[in-house]
């Protein structure tokens, strides 16, 4: 399932640029009006976990999404909701909460990766996951649908979120 939503997205961002080398409009609706469709659609970018430095009681995750070219940037805002882990396809029963303040706004698309933190408490108990599934947050509001990160990880009740920030 989750090389298939790889597959989806690469070809979707090949017909974008084989469309855009022929002269054929987009017509996607996204933030800014223009025809190229928004990155923030979560059939237009992927997302991969990666093992951040721990802190003082906790383990720390990097939830890291780029956008290929073809793609318009958009603005995302505070922390993802709807956070769901998922081990090999069976949910794990653990929701995630947020933190820090959600009212930074942070442009995202091709060449503005952006990134989120997941802080697990680091109890000695812990399910493990190869999946986040979330949805992102605009300032105005939710983008609609759910997007898809991969990787290892273990999470564990009382998991959260923190908000989005500019980077890799």
């Amino acid at each position: 399932m989750r090389t298939n939503r790889k597959i989806a997205v690469a070809l979707v961002a090949t017909v974008l640029a084989g469309a855009a080398g022929g002269g054929v409009a987009q017509a996607s609706p996204t933030t800014s009006g223009s025809a190229a469709p928004s990155a923030c659609r979560p059939a237009n970018h992927t997302a991969e976990i990666t093992e951040a430095p721990s802190s003082a009681g906790h383990r720390h995750y990097r939830v890291t999404l780029t956008a290929p070219s073809g793609y318009e940037s958009c603005e995302l805002a505070g922390s993802p909701t709807d956070v769901r882990f998922s081990n090999q396809g069976s949910d794990s029963g653990i929701t995630a909460g947020r933190y820090g303040g959600q009212g930074a706004v942070v442009t995202f698309g091709p060449g503005h990766p952006m990134h989120f933190d997941i802080q697990v408490p680091n109890n000695g108990s812990g399910t493990a996951a190869d999946e986040a599934s979330f949805t992102l947050q605009a300032p105005g509001g939710e983008i609609p649908g759910t997007s898809f990160a991969e990787g290892g990880l273990n999470v564990a009740a009382g998991t959260l979120i923190g908000p989005v920030q500019s980077g890799a």
